[in-house]
């Protein structure tokens, strides 16, 4: 059941970004941005699978990611949001958390290494509070990435919870913890899915096919 998730993830997360290059190499409606995160999301899923074939650790890449996809997702926001004090606060926040996690990473390089705590709830919650903002702005206006902004709120809370959980459950029973991932793959391979319907509702249309 657990491979069933896992790789029906990867194929949901390779079938979105086949969609949204398409719908940006092809329409020009899809958000460069956006298709760089998707293609970002498939480099570190498939890096982090290879290294668990191999028997190494994928926690370097797990850190990567985090930070990758906070700065991805930041600049994708950024640039949808139209309002000044928005996209101030953006660039601010982001500025100001990678120089925060450099200077963990320098003090304390072993927090590389591991589940990062803070480095997973700064990074989460950021992309929150940008998602939020678009959402907000959304009431009056045009819904495009409407699905993917819920879905990616959704995803985010629940999945740092699981994380704070997956650096605590050392030691817990392997069952427990098999659980715990479980239920984090089933919410990534949700998000996928608010990606894909978002494509099908506003970018796919007829003419793409």
């Amino acid at each position: 059941m657990n491979n069933f998730l896992i790789y029906g993830t990867y194929l949901v997360l390779l079938l979105n970004l086949i969609a949204y290059s398409f719908s940006f190499f092809r329409k020009g409606k899809a958000n460069v941005f956006f298709v760089s995160y998707l293609a970002f999301c498939c480099l570190m899923q498939y890096s982090m699978e290879l290294l668990y074939q191999l028997g190494m650790t994928n926690l370097i890449i797990v850190n990567i990611y985090f930070i990758g996809q906070m700065i991805l997702l930041g600049i994708f926001y950024n640039s949808l949001i139209k309002v000044r004090s928005q996209k101030i606060f953006i660039k601010t926040s982001l500025a100001i958390a990678l120089l925060v996690l450099a200077i963990q990473f320098y003090r304390t390089p072993s927090e590389f290494l591991k589940f990062n705590l803070f480095e997973i709830t700064i990074t989460n919650l950021l992309i929150v509070i940008f998602a939020l903002f678009h959402l907000y702005n959304m009431l009056t206006g045009d819904k495009i990435y409407y699905y993917t902004s819920i879905g990616l709120v959704f995803y985010l809370l629940a999945s740092t919870v699981f994380y704070l959980i997956g650096n605590l459950s050392i030691g817990l029973s392997d069952d427990l913890k098999l659980l715990t991932w479980m239920i984090n793959n089933f919410l990534i391979l949700g998000l996928q899915f608010f990606i894909l319907y978002d494509w099908i509702k506003n970018f796919s249309k007829k003419t793409v096919f």
